[in-house]
């Protein structure tokens, strides 16, 4: 699907990471940035090593990968900033930036995460999201977005990042 106009204003946001400090968008708009709500309790925790693996092989070539806790889904992300940090780091080697916990659905979402359900819905339309692990992967300079479902194997997100990266 092609981005919308509003999709592009997703370079204005700033976003706190788990470590209190904060990551500008603005500073991105040449790189594919793969967005993921994610959760340390969850069935699809383990992801977290193969998008560490894309992460590690890609950043190079202008990747963001950016992880965003939520607690919204079964409550499978309870621990403050520190517990989960730990946990990503120690468990699975994560590096790739991790946001301060948020919501991706309801009033409170996060603006991002409003962004991206309104320019790409899911199945049948909806713009909620369903569980942890689903992923937007939005194109350099807001040329294309792409919503995968959580259970979208990393190889197959890889194949389509492959066809907008240097």
């Amino acid at each position: 699907m092609q981005a919308q106009t509003p999709l592009a204003e997703i370079y204005q946001e700033s976003i706190q990471t788990i470590n209190q400090g904060e990551l500008n968008l603005a500073d991105y708009q040449d790189h594919a940035i793969l967005f993921v709500n994610t959760a340390s309790r969850c069935g699809f925790t383990p992801q977290y090593k193969d998008l560490e693996a894309l992460y590690q092989n890609y950043k190079s070539k202008s990747v963001l990968l950016i992880g965003f806790p939520c607690n919204q889904f079964g409550k499978q992300e309870p621990g403050n900033h520190e517990a989960i940090q730990e946990f990503c780091s120690l468990n699975y080697g994560v590096s790739f930036p991790l946001t301060q916990k948020i919501d991706v659905n309801g009033p409170q979402a996060h603006s991002i995460y409003r962004r991206l359900t309104s320019a790409q819905p899911g199945f049948l339309g909806t713009q909620r999201i369903k569980w942890n692990f689903t992923k937007f992967l939005l194109t350099p300079h807001a040329g294309a977005l792409f919503r995968f479902a959580p259970i979208t194997p990393i190889r197959k997100i890889e194949s389509q990042l492959l066809k907008y990266i240097k």
